[in-house]
């Protein structure tokens, strides 16, 4: 009885819990906040959030800083010029103004995905640079367009310094400055549009004025005419070539 006892007594002791580990102070909590400076490829709920923030700003950028509103307004002026009002309707104005600026925008597209869209997506460029190298392509097209004089009334008017650079010219300014040179070159191809029409209203007019028929509208009698000179010309090919060429 005693042997086993004993025996007893020394298993216990060899199963004896070793002592507890000296405590370790737990370190300081530290917080790191990193903005704009990662490269990791967004998320894809980021990317449909700035796909949905691009198309609501779209219709601005499309009129503001693109060749459309030039577009459209000589399409205007021509349809005016002719005589006129509802054919082609604004709806299909608008829709050849847009194709046409898809067309003489597309090189400046394809830079600026090239250059920043894509490079963002991929996680190769941070946001901030990936905006700075995206926009360059759409700020040289727009310097290329804008008269000097036209960034200089905007820079007197915003009460800026005068830039060193074209490069120095900030978006704020050559945005209206674009726009007010395009309305100029835009007005100036419809003034060159209206004159051979122009013309034909007044040998109408003077013809039923001798033959006096003064009763009879010279509009009505003229239309047949300047769209038979519109159409024997090519019209629309010379007015499309035209603002083409213009860029």
């Amino acid at each position: 009885m005693l042997p086993a006892v004993l025996a007893g007594t020394a298993s216990g002791a060899a199963a004896a819990p070793a002592p507890p580990s000296p405590a370790v102070s737990p370190s300081a909590p530290t917080v790191g906040i990193n903005i704009d400076g990662s490269t990791v490829p967004p998320s894809s709920s980021l990317t449909i959030l700035l796909a949905l923030t691009l198309l609501s700003v779209a219709p601005a950028l499309l009129l503001l800083c693109t060749c459309f509103t030039k577009v459209f307004v000589v399409l205007g002026i021509t349809r005016n010029a002719l005589g006129l009002t509802t054919v082609p309707p604004n709806q299909v104005l608008a829709g050849l103004a847009l194709f046409l600026t898809l067309f003489i925008m597309g090189p400046t597209l394809s830079e600026m995905n090239d250059q920043g869209v894509q490079p963002y997506i991929k996680g190769v460029k941070s946001q901030s640079v990936a905006f700075k190298d995206g926009v360059e392509p759409l700020r040289e097209f727009m310097l290329k367009q804008t008269r000097p004089d036209e960034i200089a009334l905007m820079t007197r008017v915003s009460d800026a310094e005068r830039p060193a650079t074209p490069e120095d010219v900030p978006l704020t300014t050559l945005i209206p400055a674009f726009i007010l040179s395009e309305l100029r070159a835009a007005f100036i191809i419809g003034f060159v549009i209206f004159i051979p029409f122009l013309i034909i209203d007044m040998v109408v007019s003077a013809s039923l004025m001798s033959l006096g028929m003064m009763m009879l509208p010279p509009v009505t009698v003229a239309l047949p005419f300047k769209l038979l000179l519109f159409v024997l010309v090519n019209g629309w090919g010379l007015v499309i070539t035209a603002l083409a060429g213009s860029y």
